[in-house]
């Protein structure tokens, strides 16, 4: 029966992987645009949606939107692409505003086409599942944040302008943002002709990555130098043309874009706004070419001037065909232009003398066919130097365009300028400071002067050592403005007769310089004298004299406590645009609210839960921010942001610090009451409380556990959520119960108790609360321990005590044996038995089950899952449990154990446990296999000459196993004392490796017989002489690691003596030696014998008349061999 279910199991389990991984491949995966996404009221917010997985890929999913917005954690739904009435009314009201399309069968487009501060939240996009199984990702969320459009774009330059060809045109352009992001702004120009509305030329742009690119019809002056886009200042943007040309008409306005990069590193556009037009005239010019040279002579009336007096320059001109040529002709001052006539009689002058111009004191122009007259009226000292006249002839080039000649110079002439008697004297103070923002007020004070008067306000050029007209004031009181500088911020009064004043608003940094006072004295229509006064203005930035800091009474609150953030701005008062933001963790800082300048607040965050209060002071401004019932989400760093509105710029302040707001939870006031100690016997039903004495709130929930502590480990038994939804982690939970009273009683119930409820019971309580938000959070767990103990009835079941110790061979067949030596006489008892194992270092687990119904279960485990394929039980005796554990592996190493557990049928025909014993350990020791691997081990010595061979042996005497496998190398090494060397390695593969590598063909392997290897070196050299030996190491197959070394063993010496082809060779002079020695040993012995028989014969002679005996053999008769007889 065991062999029908593991032949049925393994095809279930094939079956089983199958399917996951159909399942696997066709896992569902919703994604959406990564938030959170910033974009500004009033403008679109598109947000692409789309998923993958579905089996039919071409059919068309639909989809469904949702938001949660902060301030009412509630979800609301928005469109679905299914179902038409699924919005609530507040989004089906708003009609085309907010769409839903279908990009593909498995992808949306969703739209708001005029996004809404309310608009701001948590937005869901869920996909409907058109199959019958759930498996994987159908909703996903991304975050929308809206915040204000504060972007601002202004130009002060005129709305119409006329340039001849050949001028430059500078325009400026101011914009700024007041956005806390970190935003980049892109600045362009373009020009509209005349008749084409619709379509404008981009002449230049500042790109939101710093990169100036220059538009498609203007790439090659750009590329010239003639035209640029610089920035100056913190917002201003100046486009300069130079050498305007007619098709440079039209209108021409500044574009400014707000980027931001969202969380997909893409750009995006917050919004955008133009300036209003300016049209722009340019005047062409037509000339007659000219080839001829030019002679330009310069003369003056009078070199030494009074002041007051006039200065006329004449400019003479001689050439070829006078009369059919034009000129340009110019007029300088210490190499300083100051009046350009061009070529069709219009005449130009340098900024700086523009309002001269203006009140008739300059005048140029052309008084015959080569004269040009420059008259300068009334002359100042300052207008003393040396004057020239410069000439260009015009031409045409091959376009039709006029291309200005080469410039030929008069001589220079010095002109002096003394001053005349006169009592005027101006006063300025000599230095000004003044903070940005602040109003300047310049005051010059006039003495001595005798008729009327008029002033000119100058100002220094920026790196030239020249002053250029802002405002005047003429004799009769008429303001004079400057084509330099027109703005309505610059006034100039006169309160007294002897005072002059020049006024200028919401003062900037850039106004810093030189500033001079021109007081000027009339006679009748004419000026008489001039003085003049500077001063120097220097203007602090704003943040070197307003300073923002925040700080807080409480930076550590509880739960429900009111915050109050003071933002203390330092400093003038200023219309001053202040932002409160939020950096949750790690997260990007949320604006909660801006406070504008004018008043006006706008809030994106939760309106209801912060207020406002401003303090003013003489010194400074207090900005509060009372947080009302502070929650864990208002936690985090707290930072307030200043900004100026200035010139219609925003001018950002340094931020403040950071302030870092902690929210904690209260303390718990939690109580328990638990069950005193209980003692029952098995079998027998339970109850234990545990009772809640006081509590921090009456609205208070309550999550409980019950853990069950034993000895070994520690069970939850039951859990109930705050919201009394009770689970169960135990296989019989069926017993278990838990009952919740009103008055806080938490009582457990476990029926039919066993000896495994045995232990000490937790009652783990943790109170939930709600913030002000309305969200819940909890308090740490108070706990209380009931200990229940569980008497067994009197049982005469008893194991055998003696433990075991088992050494076995890795592959053999181990019988383990749980012995009961009391309690299995009886036939109504049944047993359950369970072995454990436990690995050295690790607790037990069971191993398998066989219960007392005759039910055979292994405990799911993965590391086990080996080991408990190959147990096999058996029950030889009535009182004998065998555990057999086939083809034991190595890792089988532990330590196994038995528990019995007694069972009888009860008188209600349940099952009802009456014993329980343990089984001592037996430790099971599993090594990997005897090792009786030997080597033949013997010295020899071997002299050899360089033309003959030798071979060294490997001997494997006696092995461990028929399965063994062998790797064999030879060592070499010159003395015993010094280090071998690897020559030839054989692997249990057949793999060879020869280690000498610059003598490869020298050697040669023999493998004769399974147990024999030997190694001949061919011809040796005498550097091969010295030990040889061999190393066996004996390879067995294991269980449990597949091919392992078992042992290692090695040769005796083959000590090798190599001598050369030519030398003798020791052992055969030895030998030569022996066989000359022989002969003459063998000569010698002979004499010898020979001697003694001469000496013998003599004796006899000389005794023959003696009887006795002969020594002749004749004389002395053999004695014939004995017969068996005798």
């Amino acid at each position: 029966m065991l062999n029908f279910f593991l032949h049925l199991w393994i095809p279930c389990l094939l079956l089983c992987m199958a399917t996951l991984l159909l399942l696997g491949n066709a896992r569902v995966l919703t994604e959406i645009q990564a938030g959170p996404l910033y974009r500004v009221a009033g403008s679109r917010l598109f947000i692409s949606c789309n998923v993958s997985g579905f089996a039919n890929v071409d059919s068309r999913k639909e989809f469904e939107f949702r938001v949660t917005k902060p301030a009412q954690q509630m979800v609301l739904n928005i469109i679905s692409t299914e179902d038409p009435t699924f919005g609530y009314a507040v989004y089906r009201n708003r009609g085309n505003d907010i769409t839903l399309t279908h990009v593909t069968p498995n992808s949306v487009l969703f739209e708001i086409k005029s996004l809404q501060k309310d608009d701001e939240g948590e937005y869901d996009c869920a996909v409907i599942n058109p199959e019958y199984s759930y498996d994987g990702v159908y909703s996903v969320i991304t975050t929308v944040k809206v915040i204000d459009d504060s972007l601002s774009v202004s130009s002060a330059t005129s709305t119409s302008l006329r340039y001849n060809q050949g001028e430059t045109l500078t325009l400026t352009c101011q914009a700024s943002s007041n956005t806390i992001q970190h935003t980049h702004l892109s600045i362009a120009w373009h020009l509209r002709k005349e008749g084409d509305d619709d379509d404008a030329q981009l002449i230049i742009s500042l790109d939101r990555d710093f990169t100036v690119r220059p538009g498609l019809e203007f790439q090659g002056r750009y590329q010239a130098g003639l035209i640029r886009l610089d920035k100056v200042g913190e917002a201003t943007y100046r486009l300069t043309m130079d050498r305007l040309e007619p098709s440079d008409a039209g209108r021409i306005y500044c574009h400014a874009q707000e980027w931001i990069e969202d969380p997909d590193l893409s750009w995006y556009s917050l919004t955008q706004k133009t300036t209003e037009e300016t049209t722009l005239a340019v005047k062409g010019r037509e000339l007659v070419p000219d080839n001829v040279s030019v002679v330009v002579r310069l003369s003056v009336q009078q070199t030494s001037l009074q002041e007051g007096q006039e200065l006329l320059l004449t400019c003479s001109i001689d050439t070829q065909k006078l009369e059919e040529k034009f000129f340009s002709v110019a007029w300088l001052r210490a190499g300083v232009e100051m009046a350009r006539i061009g070529p069709t009689g219009v005449l130009s002058v340098r900024p700086e003398y523009n309002q001269r111009e203006k009140q008739g004191e300059l005048r140029a122009s052309r008084i015959g066919e080569r004269d040009y007259r420059f008259i300068l009226q009334p002359v100042s000292t300052e207008d003393q130097g040396a004057y020239m006249c410069r000439v260009w002839p015009q031409q045409r080039g091959e376009q039709g365009d006029l291309v200005q000649g080469k410039p030929q110079d008069s001589s220079s002439l010095l002109v002096s300028v003394s001053t005349s008697a006169s009592g005027l004297l101006v006063e300025m103070q000599n230095t000004v400071h003044v903070n940005e923002g602040d109003t300047l007020k310049l005051t010059c004070k006039v003495r001595g002067f005798k008729g009327q008067l008029s002033v000119s306000w100058q100002r220094d050029v920026a790196q030239k050592p020249t002053f250029a007209a802002l405002i005047g004031l003429s004799q009769e009181g008429v303001t004079e403005t400057s084509a330099v500088e027109v703005s309505n911020l610059v006034r100039a009064t006169r309160p007294a007769d002897d005072f002059f004043v020049l006024e200028l608003d919401e003062i900037t940094p850039d106004a810093s310089g030189m500033y001079r006072c021109v007081v000027f004295e009339w006679n009748s229509r004419s000026k008489t004298n001039s003085q003049s006064a500077t001063t120097k203005l220097t203007v602090a930035p704003l943040d070197s004299f307003v300073s923002v800091n925040l700080i807080s009474r409480k930076s550590l609150a509880t739960v429900g406590d009111d915050v109050e953030l003071m933002c203390r701005v330092k400093g003038p008062h200023l219309a001053i645009t202040l932002s409160w933001s939020l950096q949750r963790g790690m997260s990007t800082l949320d604006n909660i609210l801006t406070m504008y300048y004018d008043g006006a607040v706008s809030w994106s965050g939760e309106q209801q839960r912060y207020r406002l209060r401003v303090d003013n002071r003489p010194s400074e401004r207090i900005y509060y921010l009372l947080i009302n019932g502070a929650s864990h989400r208002e936690a985090g760093s707290y930072q307030c942001r200043v900004s100026v509105f200035q010139k219609n710029v925003h001018k950002k302040l340094p931020p403040s610090n950071l302030l870092m707001i902690m929210v904690q939870n209260p303390e718990s006031d939690l109580i328990l009451t638990p069950s005193p100690d209980l003692t029952t016997n098995i079998n027998n039903d339970f109850t234990i409380k545990c009772s809640v004495q006081s509590s921090r709130s009456g609205s208070s929930r309550y999550a409980i556990t019950w853990i069950l502590k034993q000895q070994t480990q520690n069970v939850t038994v039951l859990t109930s959520d705050r919201d009394s939804i009770v689970t169960s982690t135990l296989d019989h939970s069926r017993r278990i119960s838990m009952q919740r009273t009103k008055d806080l009683h938490f009582k457990l119930t476990i029926r039919d108790s066993q000896i495994s409820d045995q232990g000490f019971y937790v009652c783990e309580v943790e109170e939930w609360l709600q913030d002000p938000r309305g969200e819940w959070y909890n308090l740490p767990s108070v706990s209380a321990t009931t200990q229940l103990t569980l008497i067994e009835p009197a049982t005469d079941l008893l194991l055998a005590n003696k433990g075991q110790r088992v050494l076995a061979k890795e592959g053999d067949n181990v019988q383990l044996n749980c012995e009961m030596i009391s309690g299995a006489s009886s036939d109504s008892c049944f047993y359950k038995v369970t072995w454990f194992y436990a690995k050295l270092g690790s607790s037990a687990v069971a191993l398998l089950e066989l219960d007392h119904t005759g039910l055979l279960r292994y405990p799911e485990s993965k590391v086990l899952h080996g080991l408990q394929g190959r147990l096999r039980l058996s029950r030889p005796s009535r009182s004998v449990f065998g555990l057999e554990i086939q083809r034991i592996h190595e890792r089988d190493s532990g330590t196994y154990q038995c528990r019995v557990e007694q069972y009888q049928v009860a008188r209600e025909g349940q099952w009802e446990r009456k014993a329980s014993a343990d089984g001592r350990p037996i430790v099971l020791s599993v090594k990997f296999t005897d090792t009786n691997l030997s080597v033949r081990k013997e010295e020899l010595a071997l002299n050899v000459s360089t033309s003959q061979n030798f071979t060294v042996s490997c001997h494997i005497s006696q092995q461990s196993s028929l399965d063994s496998e062998f790797q064999v190398t030879w060592y070499w090494q010159e003395k015993r004392e010094s280090e071998r060397q690897a020559v030839f390695t054989s692997y249990r593969n057949s793999t060879l490796k020869d280690f000498w590598w610059e003598r490869p063909e020298r050697l040669r392997f023999a493998h004769s017989l399974p147990n024999q290897f030997s190694l001949t070196v061919l011809k040796p050299t005498l550097s091969d002489r010295g030990l040889y030996c061999c190393e066996v190491e004996e390879w067995l197959p294991s269980l449990s690691h597949g091919w392992r070394r078992a042992a290692v063993e090695s040769s005796g010496y083959l000590n090798i003596s190599v001598y050369s082809q030519g030398e003798s060779d020791p052992r055969s002079a030895c030998h030569s030696g022996l066989w000359i020695g022989l002969p003459v040993a063998v000569a010698l012995c002979s004499l010898l014998v020979i001697l003694a028989l001469v000496l013998k014969l003599r004796q006899a002679k000389t005794s023959e008349r003696k009887p006795g005996q002969s020594l002749w053999m004749e004389q002395h008769q053999l004695k014939t061999k004995l017969s068996t007889d005798d």
